[in-house]
């Protein structure tokens, strides 16, 4: 596992009319975040790779579909600097994952169906009013980059 990178695992609560988790509490978690946004990708569709500089992203897969998430330590001062990490999460395997700056982090959507993702950063997109530079390092965007997802 990376330094760092907290996997929540997320208990589904369910009976007649669906089910409900809980996937952040101010009681449980230090983490603050900023602002969040929900996703749909389709199957086979990578996002990412890339890394912040100073944000840390707070994912959540409970479905429906499922991502191939995957992880890679690139902070100089981390006990587990160069390590590589991936795992499954969604609707079978229900997460919220915390991925602190510095650790490259993408994801692929796996199975036939469309997936849903959740993502609660602690900083906001390109800052107050989006008037900042955007805190993104775009590894996909480099034909040279070690950092792929297949």
């Amino acid at each position: 596992m990376i330094k760092d990178v907290i996997i929540k695992k997320l208990n589904k609560f369910e009976d007649e009319r669906g089910w409900l988790a809980e996937i952040y509490r101010a009681d449980e978690d230090k983490y603050q975040p900023a602002m969040s946004y929900v996703s749909i990708t389709k199957p086979g569709v990578v996002r990412g790779p890339h890394e912040h500089k100073e944000q840390t992203d707070c994912f959540v897969f409970v479905g429906p579909g499922s991502f191939e998430l995957h992880l890679w330590d690139r902070r100089e001062d981390s006990e587990t600097k160069g390590e590589y990490f991936k795992e499954v999460f969604g609707e079978n395997n229900p997460a919220a994952v915390f991925v602190p700056p510095g650790v490259v982090h993408g994801y692929k959507c796996v199975g036939d169906k469309d997936a849903l993702s959740i993502n609660l950063p602690d900083k906001l997109y390109r800052g107050e009013g989006k008037k900042e530079e955007i805190d993104e390092i775009r590894w996909e965007k480099d034909p040279e980059s070690p950092y792929k997802i297949a």
